[in-house]
C-alpha cells in the first residue's frame, strides 16, 4: 500500500544493551522486501556511556532517539507502520501516531512475556515503561508523546505470565485483559472476542520476541550463552513457540485491520558472536 511506512529502529538505549542495534539490522535483512518507503531511525551512538537522569537511564539521549522517530513518521504521515527493532520502546512513537489517526477504533495487542507498564520508580530502563506510557501512565517525558492515550479496555496482553507485584497490581487495577501461554496453546479465542466486544476496527500489534520459549528460539535475551547460570532466575521467560505466536497474530489479523506491527528485542547471539570472531581473523580484521 502506498501509504505504508517501514521503520528500521535499532534502538538500544531503552534496554541498555548495545546488541539490540545489530539485532534490528539483522531483522531488517531477514524481513521480506517492500515497495513502501523504508527509513532507518538515527539512534544514540554505540560508544555512549549513559547515566541515570531523573530515574531513566540515558534520558536526554533517549528522548532524541524518540524525536528522530517522530520526525520521520510525521514526514510520511503513514496509515500503516511496521517497526523493526530494537528494544521495546521502538513502538512508543509509532503506536502514539496510530492512536491519533484512528482514535476510538484503535486497539493494542501486546504480545509479550512482560507487560512493560513500569515507571522510573521501579526500573530505570525505559523499554519496560512503553505500554504504560501509551495508556497515559508514567514519566511525563514519555506520556507527553501520546496525545491520545489508549484506554485499558482497548489493550490486551498475550503471552503474559508471572508478572511482578507492581505489574500485577497495575493490570488488575486498570482491568487489562490478558491471555496466558497455556490458553493460547489450548486455542483460546479471547483475542478475537476482545476485538469484537470493544468494537476495535484497527489494531497495533507489538511482538516482543522474548515471548518465545528460549529453548526453541534462541535469538532472545534469556538464551545468551555467556550468562552465568541462574542469572534470570525469578524473571518470567517466554513460553510460546513460533507457531503459537503466529497463530495469535493470525487470529488478530482476522478480526481487525492491522495497521501497526512492531517486532522487538531480537538478539541473535550466535550471529553476534560469529561477527565478533570474524573481526579478529587474519585477512578479515581491520588493519
Amino acid at each position: 500500500m502506498s501509504n505504508d511506512l517501514r521503520l528500521i529502529f535499532p534502538l538500544w538505549l531503552g534496554g541498555n544493551l548495545r546488541e539490540y542495534h545489530f539485532g534490528a539490522q539483522m531483522l531488517a535483512w531477514l524481513a521480506p522486501e517492500t515497495t513502501s518507503p523504508v527509513e532507518q531511525v538515527p539512534v544514540t551512538p554505540l560508544d555512549e556511556q549513559p547515566g541515570i537522569e531523573e530515574g531513566i537511564l540515558g534520558r536526554s539521549k533517549l528522548m532524541q532517539d524518540l524525536d528522530n522517530a517522530s520526525a520521520i513518521i510525521r514526514k510520511h504521515q503513514p496509515e500503516r507502520i511496521t517497526v523493526l527493532g530494537g528494544d521495546c520502546l521502538i513502538d512508543l512513537e509509532p503506536f502514539a501516531w496510530l492512536s491519533e489517526r484512528y482514535g476510538d477504533g484503535l486497539g493494542i495487542l501486546w504480545i509479550d512475556t512482560h507487560p512493560d507498564v513500569m515507571t522510573p520508580a521501579q526500573y530505570a530502563n525505559a523499554h519496560a515503561h512503553v505500554l504504560g506510557a501509551l495508556m497515559g501512565n508514567g514519566d511525563c517525558d514519555l506520556t507527553r508523546r501520546v496525545p491520545r492515550p489508549v484506554p485499558a479496555s482497548r489493550v490486551m496482553i498475550a503471552g503474559l505470565h508471572s508478572p511482578n507485584a507492581c505489574e500485577a497490581d497495575f493490570i488488575r487495577t486498570k482491568g487489562i485483559r490478558t491471555v496466558s501461554p497455556e490458553a493460547i496453546r489450548a486455542g483460546s479465542q479471547d483475542i478475537a472476542n476482545w476485538i469484537a466486544a470493544e468494537k476495535i476496527t484497527h489494531l497495533a500489534i507489538h511482538f516482543d520476541l522474548d515471548v518465545l520459549d528460549f529453548h526453541q528460539f534462541r535469538a532472545v535475551m534469556f538464551a545468551r550463552p555467556d550468562d552465568a547460570p541462574g542469572k534470570w532466575d525469578g524473571v518470567a521467560k517466554g513460553k510460546l513457540t513460533l507457531a503459537e505466536a503466529a497463530a495469535v497474530i493470525a487470529q488478530a489479523d482476522g478480526a481487525a485491520d492491522v495497521v501497526g506491527l512492531g517486532i522487538a528485542e531480537h538478539l541473535p547471539w550466535d550471529a553476534i558472536n560469529l561477527k565478533n570472531l570474524l573481526a579478529t581473523l587474519p585477512l578479515l580484521r581491520k588493519a
